[in-house]
């Protein structure tokens, strides 16, 4: 895994608003193509089978919590306990995450935290790339290849899903409609579902209701909502005045209520219960003082690094938000590559439950916040 410096092509940000990536450039820079990660096929390997090995002990830890009744640990409400069990029982349908992983190309990947419910940088993984890679690498690299095939996986999904439903069912999608990056991915996400012959429309989530007496959950012009994907945490849409409606109704939601499990930041010192000494795990504990050395102290809920205290070598360095409420975690410190001035994260895909492809995110911090900057890569 070495870090390459490469001149961007000429017409890139033409590029990626063809494609519905209008904001590259959030924030000032966000993708950037001025530099690139190469790996060789054996890292890849390594990062695909780790990827596939923590998804389903991931699926294992899910099981125990539901099974021990563990909800609880995780500030779970009360109220929601038995409709996350009893999703997860149902094995209710689950699209995508992402693994956030430290690797510098020697050693296993170590597992940082999985993003279960509302994962990002998906179009920029997935499309973006993928061309930058036919447009750049391959006219003098003809053999390169990159480690994506989310694309294609998706639309598989979607024409899977769709066969579990009634025929012609719509399916709505809905985000916070203030944010241009979430609009993108879900607009991405309808692209795909599309391909994969789903009826997808968007409904921004000020526009879902309850009509209680048709005994539904309705859109705009009071369409019923059968199935919804959000791009909007499960806590925030719990939380919305219609949330109390979501325990008892038929409304298929995707990703399903089992991923709060997952999504949340208490998931890693139960995989470490669970797993302890896996390769792909660092020790992680609810309890502050059980570690010794460097350690990381992350919210039950946070999106964005937000609230991650890093304790390092002595020193703190502590990143804005507003979580923390719920509790937190304590995280052993695993290094994460450092190339120049920039850390460097890889978030590896899973799309139903298979590897999919890696994105990478550099940033100046050792946290991945919102402002990291994504650079594409390809191996040989």
């Amino acid at each position: 895994m070495i870090r390459n410096y490469v001149a961007p092509r000429a017409n890139w940000q033409a590029d990626c608003e063809e494609i519905g990536f209008s904001y590259h450039s959030i924030d000032g820079t966000y993708w950037d193509e001025s530099r690139c990660y190469q790996f060789t096929a054996d890292e890849i390997d390594t990062l695909e089978a780790a990827a596939g090995e923590l998804h389903a002990r991931c699926l294992d830890a899910v099981e125990h919590v539901v099974a021990h009744n563990r909800l609880a640990q995780l500030a779970i409400p009360d109220a929601w306990r038995e409709r996350v069990a009893r999703s997860w029982r149902a094995k209710d349908l689950s699209l995508f995450g992402r693994f956030d992983f430290a690797y510098d190309g020697s050693g296993p990947p170590k597992l940082l935290e999985y993003n279960a419910d509302t994962p990002t940088a998906l179009l920029e993984a997935s499309v973006a790339q993928w061309r930058w890679l036919e447009q750049k690498i391959r006219p003098t690299n003809p053999d390169a290849d990159q480690f994506n095939s989310l694309h294609e996986k998706l639309i598989a999904s979607w024409r899977a899903f769709a066969v579990s439903w009634s025929a012609g069912t719509v399916v709505h999608f809905t985000c916070a409609g203030d944010s241009e990056e979430d609009v993108g991915n879900v607009d991405y996400m309808r692209d795909v579902a599309t391909q994969g012959g789903v009826d997808a429309r968007f409904v921004p989530i000020d526009a879902i209701g309850w009509d209680a007496t048709a005994g539904c959950f309705v859109g705009e012009d009071n369409e019923e909502i059968r199935v919804l994907f959000k791009l909007y945490p499960w806590e925030w849409l719990a939380a919305e005045s219609f949330g109390p409606h979501l325990l008892r109704s038929p409304l298929r939601v995707i990703e399903p209520a089992w991923k709060m499990i997952l999504s949340n930041k208490g998931i890693l010192p139960i995989l470490w219960e669970l797993f302890p000494d896996h390769p792909n795990l660092v020790p992680a504990y609810f309890e502050a003082g059980r570690l010794a050395g460097d350690y990381v102290q992350k919210p039950l809920l946070s999106r964005e690094g937000a609230n991650v205290t890093l304790h390092r070598s002595g020193s703190t360095l502590a990143a804005d938000g507003e979580y923390g409420e719920e509790g937190f975690v304590y995280q052993a410190y695993a290094p994460i590559p450092r190339y120049g001035s920039d850390y460097a994260t890889i978030g590896a895909w899973i799309i139903g439950d298979e590897p999919a492809g890696i994105g990478i995110r550099e940033d100046e911090s050792p946290i991945t916040r919102n402002t990291s900057r994504f650079v594409p890569h390809y191996f040989l």
